[in-house]
């Protein structure tokens, strides 16, 4: 095979320039999965195919907004429909969350006012909040009990976390009538993800990003101690997980937590290459083009070997419909094809540079 880095190997970035410029078209593209934007998620194996425009219509007759599909797979049908958030919900998550930031200083000011009668105006003041709240709550469940009638703190907390759940379950029920109506299916798996976990779930994960992020430019550049090739590794990743939610946004990948997981697996991946590549080029004599193209066959070896593996797991996934190990698989190729790219065609051609700069800066000098 013919060394690409021979002649004017700068034009080899030209490709993974274009694929990062497509990304940036399709990232804003990309759907947030029910992890990250709360809802719910039914995943049902059917008897037999299902009209689904009778389904979306008995859904809508219960004032719920529904995605459905539907896959053929080797074992038969399968249907995800996908349930927004629920406006009940979201009262109740409200609702809750402002219970649970009320009810501990209500109880300090409970014990306050056995000791201290001065304390019982703000305790009878905040306690009449927390009972708005619980009536509110209790509303919303048709439930006929009022706040002011239970005296005991604790049975409070009871009575409400009781409402809470009876929302959730009222709902589940709500869904399930017309499901139930119209589909004959053998199993069923409901995912619920209400919107304080999902936003839990979204400020951990820019946590993560942001950690990792600072962790491995600390660890490269501790690692090569010189600005340029650790700069050329860490751009070299970068790009690798852009082209990758590019290709989320292109190819209608949602963003949920196995996609998330993927991409940090793919920054661990690209990371590894990209050193691979850099500390060959950095250590070990001889002509610098060579060197580039010996660690490519190397690299790209290893890279192929994980797209086989994946495409094996992406063809099983795309058989059984199973989305976990779909959206792994997905997300993990298209990274993984993004990698090549992005490592043999911008990191190797950075270093390259500066290395062959380095070189004519000390024969000018000699």
């Amino acid at each position: 095979m013919t060394n690409i880095y021979q002649g004017n190997y700068k034009l080899l970035m030209i490709p993974p320039l274009l694929l990062i410029i497509l990304s940036l078209y399709y990232i804003p593209q990309i759907k947030l999965g029910v992890d990250f934007k709360g809802g719910t998620l039914i995943t049902l194996t059917l008897d037999e195919n299902i009209d689904t425009t009778a389904l979306k219509t008995n859904l809508e007759s219960e004032n719920i907004k529904a995605d459905i599909k539907v896959f053929e797979t080797t074992f038969g049908y399968k249907a995800e429909i996908e349930i927004e958030q629920s406006d009940i919900l979201l009262k109740a998550d409200e609702l809750k969350t402002s219970f649970n930031s009320k009810i501990g200083l209500v109880e300090r000011l409970e014990v306050n006012t056995t000791n201290n009668t001065a304390a019982l105006p703000e305790y009878l003041e905040k306690r009449r909040e927390i009972n708005v709240v619980t009536n509110e709550l209790f509303t919303l469940t048709k439930n006929d009990k009022k706040a002011e009638e239970i005296s005991n703190l604790n049975e409070l907390r009871k009575e409400m976390n009781n409402a809470y759940n009876k929302v959730y379950s009222d709902y589940r029920d709500q869904i399930a009538k017309p499901i139930e109506k119209t589909v004959k299916y053998s199993s069923i798996s409901v995912q619920s993800v209400s919107p304080a976990l999902s936003i839990r779930f979204i400020d951990k994960a820019k946590n993560v990003v942001i950690l990792s992020a600072i962790l491995s430019t600390i660890f490269v550049f501790l690692f090569f101690r010189k600005l340029i090739p650790a700069a050329a590794v860490i751009i070299g990743s970068a790009s690798d997980v852009t082209i990758a939610l590019g290709a989320m946004g292109l190819f209608g990948i949602p963003f949920t937590l196995p996609s998330f997981a993927a991409l940090l697996m793919l920054v661990g991946f690209s990371l590894d290459t990209d050193v691979l590549l850099t500390k060959r080029m950095l250590d070990r004599p001889g002509n610098n083009r060579e060197k580039a193209w010996g660690a490519l066959k190397t690299g790209a070896t290893m890279s192929i070997a994980a797209i086989i593996a994946f495409a094996v797991l992406f063809l099983i996934a795309n058989a059984t419909r199973i989305t976990t190990y779909f959206d792994i698989s997905a997300v993990a190729l298209a990274g993984l094809v993004g990698d090549l790219f992005a490592t043999w065609g911008i990191n190797a051609v950075l270093i390259l540079w500066y290395m062959e700069r380095k070189e004519h800066e000390s024969k000018v000098m000699v």
